[in-house]
């Protein structure tokens, strides 16, 4: 009955707003142009509307001209304002949050959140779940696991609370629906990640699941991972009504858990018996009853989705939509695919072409304006006060809804790229290696960093000018590489606990690797003034790989 309710509630609501949703989709160019008229007109008052002319702007045009497309380094001087307690600077709303990410400085960034803007989540939200009953009539018939991270994890000095995007995604599903997920949210604030993905473990396997929900693939891995690694324990744990852990340092948790469970016999022995038939606590064996998936497919994190089949079954995987601390950007509707339909009704968008991206005043164009299969960077204007904001996101247009591009992320942008949510920016790696160089004089000729997705960790190209110990570089210099990052990238350093990242390893390279490359440059026609090192790679390059000499991996990991 309460199923069926909440059945009745989404598509009633659903259905209200996918049709103005779909309205707009067939005029994109007047749907972006009041949304951004509105945005600017709401916050020609602010600071940031009074320095820039909003007063003025009439016109997309206008707006262009007034505004320089900034990267969030340009923002952070207004951010800090507002984090010391100052009102109406970016917008005339003051924000009641902040999403904290990384930045590509040693400093997280703070994503200013207003009402506006988690309304328009919530919106968004909506819509993604009628469309998907819609599809999966059946999905929602039992308990759902959503995985995400903590809503809130501290207070600004003037005690505006900061904390994760998708935290805050899971905190605008409506109460009706979330008390049917079956994860307490006290769990999310477990420190040790260890105890943390056993608890998620142990509530999830207590009960009928119909589907799960989390922004990264790699974590419904490590989730597989530990159910079976763990099993008897969490069956005992389901037997007895316990948490299953002590979490010594946490008790409130612990005392918050023990509320909510209760000891249930019938689905231990049930668990049990799966155990002892097939060895192991699969996820496509334990919940019959899953239905759908819901993850991000797009960009390197996709290379993840795809392994999901061997611990899942052969479930369809619905893509949460390209989404970022900054905003909520596309709208799936499709299974399987990457691809969404532009927000058209959350944010003001501009495209640059990819292949002019970072360059000086390159061509912008809106979209109604760009092109099936061209791949764009994006500059994002949003209700909460980020105006021409370039996400440093390069996605690609994989057709249309109506008259609006459908798109799809496929890596982060210039000096930077994923593996799996850490945003590694060339900065991060620079910190990293001239804090190697210094500790132990490390003779470093030249060095580069590209991810291996495959085994979700970075390599560490590394030429050196002189011998060095082998064991000093496997067990001093990974791991100091390694402490560095998730110090100066707080997203490396929450992956790394989660062990959805793993240690990196170091690639020693022949000597002259550097300057072979450099050659190769001067004699294709260029200057040599013109070259300019890569110390960040999107993806590993075959040209390096055939002159490593050997790979050294250190086993503290």
């Amino acid at each position: 009955m309460m199923s069926l309710l909440i059945n009745n509630m989404i598509r009633l609501y659903g259905a209200s707003v996918s049709f103005y949703f779909d309205q707009a989709a067939k005029d994109p160019k007047k749907a972006q142009t009041n949304l951004l008229m509105r945005i600017v007109r709401d916050n020609t008052a602010s600071a940031f509307g009074k320095a820039h002319g909003f007063s003025i702007i009439k016109t997309e045009a206008q707006y262009r001209k007034q505004i320089p497309i900034r990267d969030f380094e340009g923002y952070r001087p207004y951010i800090n304002h507002i984090l010391s307690g100052k009102k109406r600077v970016l917008t005339v709303a003051d924000p009641v949050r902040f999403n904290i990410t990384s930045g590509t400085i040693n400093e997280p960034k703070y994503i200013p959140v207003t009402h506006q803007s988690q309304n328009q989540e919530l919106n968004l939200i909506g819509q993604w779940y009628y469309r998907a009953l819609r599809d999966h009539p059946g999905f929602l018939d039992h308990y759902r696991a959503a995985i995400v991270s903590p809503l809130n994890e501290g207070k600004t000095q003037t005690g505006i609370p900061f904390g994760n995007a998708s935290g805050m995604m899971f905190d605008r599903i409506p109460h009706l629906i979330r008390r049917f997920y079956v994860l307490p949210v006290c769990v999310f604030q477990i420190r040790d990640y260890e105890d943390r993905y056993f608890l998620i473990a142990r509530c999830a396997l207590g009960k009928k699941v119909s589907f799960l929900l989390t922004p990264n693939p790699s974590t419904f891995i490590r989730l597989a991972d530990i159910m079976t690694k763990h099993a008897e324990e969490i069956i005992k744990a389901i037997h007895d009504g316990k948490a299953g852990r002590d979490l010594l340092d946490q008790p409130e948790i612990l005392q918050s858990l023990s509320h909510a469970l209760t000891p249930d016999p019938e689905r231990a022995r049930y668990l049990e018996e799966i155990l002892r038939r097939t060895g192991a606590l699969r996820p496509r064996d334990v919940w019959p009853e899953l239905k759908l998936i819901a993850c991000w497919l797009g960009g390197s994190v996709g290379i993840q989705a795809y392994k999901l089949s061997a611990f899942y079954g052969d479930l369809p995987i619905r893509d949460l939509g390209y989404m970022a601390s900054e905003a909520h950007m596309t709208l799936p509707y499709q299974d399987n695919t990457a691809s969404g339909i532009l927000a058209i009704q959350t944010n003001y968008y501009e495209f640059v072409p990819e292949e002019v991206h970072g360059t000086q005043n390159p061509p912008v164009l809106s979209c109604y304006e760009i092109e099936e299969g061209k791949r764009y960077a994006v500059l994002l204007t949003t209700s909460s006060g980020l105006y021409r904001y370039d996400i440093n996101d390069i996605v690609e247009v994989t057709g249309f809804y109506h008259r609006t591009p459908l798109l799809a992320f496929i890596r982060k942008g210039q000096d930077m790229t994923n593996v799996t949510g850490e945003k590694m920016h060339t900065n991060h790696i620079l910190a990293a290696m001239d804090e190697a160089r210094r500790q132990f004089n490390l003779p470093l000729e030249q060095f580069r960093a590209a991810p291996d997705f495959e085994n979700s960790r970075y390599c560490i190209y590394m030429e050196l000018s002189a011998n060095m110990p082998e064991k000093v570089l496997r067990d001093e210099v990974i791991p100091l590489i390694d402490q560095v990052l998730a110090k100066v990238n707080v997203e490396y350093a929450e992956k790394r606990k989660s062990k959805r990242l793993k240690l990196p390893y170091l690639a020693m390279m022949q000597r002259g690797w550097s300057e072979a490359e450099c050659r190769k440059f001067v004699q294709s026609g260029k200057r040599d003034v013109q070259f300019k090192w890569r110390v960040l790679c999107a993806e590993a390059r075959a040209e390096d790989n055939a002159v490593i000499i050997k790979t050294i991996e250190s086993e503290k990991d």
